[in-house]
């Protein structure tokens, strides 16, 4: 598997991606239109495909085949990019916690407090419960 920086470097002008995806340049031109897949652009026109484009243009021909229709396949597309996001998100915070756990020497303990609110806890401590007074309104 290549290399994240390498994954999305546009290096395949648009005949050699449609070599590598098994499609027409032409199929390639109308689905950059549909957004489907978006190569970079060289000089403002000359379109770069990255090796993660050419993978796109792969699944879409693998889909196409097996008969999802072009916007079932643009929506499956988005999906996916939305879940690579999130789990790149994910692992920013999981870095983030590790980090801060090392640098706090004991692990946090977080509870709802009385009112709704996250507090922060000592291992073995409980929330103190919310007052229980009794409030009697006249109109």
């Amino acid at each position: 598997m290549l290399a994240a920086e390498n994954r999305h470097a546009p290096l395949f002008v648009i005949s050699v991606a449609a070599e590598l995806a098994d499609m027409h340049p032409q199929t390639l031109r109308q689905y950059d239109r549909m957004g489907l897949v978006t190569p970079r652009r060289q000089g403002g026109r000359h379109r770069r495909y990255s090796p993660y484009d050419v993978e796109q243009l792969r699944q879409i021909r693998q889909l196409s085949q097996e008969g999802v229709s072009l916007e079932g396949i643009r929506r499956i597309i988005e999906l996916q990019n939305r879940v690579e996001q999130l789990e790149a998100t994910v692992d920013q915070v999981r870095g983030e916690l590790r980090e801060a756990q090392r640098h706090s020497g004991q692990p946090r303990v977080f509870a709802v407090g009385p009112h709704g609110d996250v507090v922060t806890l000592a291992r073995g401590q409980r929330p103190q419960p919310a007052a229980r007074d009794l409030v009697i309104w006249r109109g």
